[in-house]
């Protein structure tokens, strides 16, 4: 299925709304910013969450990260194709990410990147290190041990026939 034939689906007002409520729920808890998710397959809800970074002391544990992880855990699977993401924000780099490898079929979101970096959620840095060459990262970036690393990692294509690459051309 297409990309464009994914993202043809109407969004539902009511699921957006359940998504904003988790962002107060984890405001009003002091867990961490203001964005919350919910995920839906085949009308139902099947993952939920907030941000929860402060509460956690986590930095990946964003609403969309969180929300999939619920997903994921109640459908025992880590593959969410037929399901849709209803979420406060512009998912950021690292959740679009997560976004890709779940395969979601379809996100929708309330704020864009331009409204949450005026509250001071500035996610234009992170878009611009994923363009950025190896050495032009902020971190330091290099490759070790690549040959060993390779020998460990090239066994798992004979092991397994699962393309976890296959949707859409996504290549890591």
């Amino acid at each position: 299925m297409s990309s464009s034939e994914r993202n043809t689906a109407t969004p539902f007002p009511d699921f957006m709304q359940l998504a904003i409520d988790e962002a107060r729920q984890g405001i009003a808890a002091g867990d961490g910013g203001p964005f919350g998710s919910v995920i839906v397959k085949n009308g139902e809800i099947v993952g939920r969450g907030h941000n929860r970074v402060i509460a956690k002391n986590d930095p990946t544990c964003h609403g969309e990260m969180e929300a999939i992880r619920a997903a994921c855990r109640n459908l025992n699977t880590y593959d969410l194709t037929g399901c849709e993401l209803y979420t406060t924000a512009e998912p950021c780099p690292m959740c679009l990410g997560a976004i890709l490898w779940s395969n979601i079929s379809a996100v929708y979101y309330g704020c864009t990147r331009q409204d949450s970096a005026a509250i001071g959620f500035r996610d234009e840095a992170f878009y611009r290190q994923l363009n950025n060459g190896e050495h032009q990262r902020r971190f330091k970036s290099s490759t070790v041990l690549h040959a060993l690393s390779c020998s460990a990692i090239m066994p798992l294509k004979k092991l397994n026939a699962t393309d976890f690459n296959a949707q859409d051309g996504i290549s890591k």
